[in-house]
């Protein structure tokens, strides 16, 4: 949530809320999910930054002391190992400020992400 608590209207106005240093960690994620799911719409979703394609893709937040990654619970699971080093819950991943953010990693999840949607949207399509 933005530290002001206004709801922004755009992924720009989220992230204009936090201080520089946050603001850069932010910039690089939506650069990164950006990069990885070109085809897929920004948008502001749980009044966090959302790509969207065929659906929720992927959402990123800033914190205090993380930024808050949330990609669903089938890929904490497919990358739970990749993960490990980062605390997660169900659908969730937190990456701490001050440390590199695993940006290939973003990207593999991100990817992944977009193959089960694509593969839900075909499955509803066939029906």
């Amino acid at each position: 949530m933005t530290p002001d608590k206004s709801k922004p209207k755009n992924i720009d106005e989220y992230i204009a809320a936090f201080p520089k240093a946050t603001q850069e960690l932010l910039e690089l994620m939506r650069k990164t999910i950006g990069e990885a799911a070109p085809e897929a719409e920004e948008t502001i979703s749980y009044q966090i930054p959302t790509f969207k394609l065929k659906g929720n893709l992927v959402h990123f937040a800033g914190y205090e002391r993380h930024i808050g990654f949330y990609p669903g619970s089938g890929s904490t699971i497919a990358f739970r190992e990749e993960l490990s080093g980062y605390k997660s819950g169900k659908g969730s991943v937190q990456f701490p400020i001050g440390k590199p953010i695993p940006l290939e990693l973003v990207t593999k999840i991100v990817k992944f992400r977009i193959q089960e949607n694509l593969d839900k949207a075909a499955q509803r399509a066939s029906k």
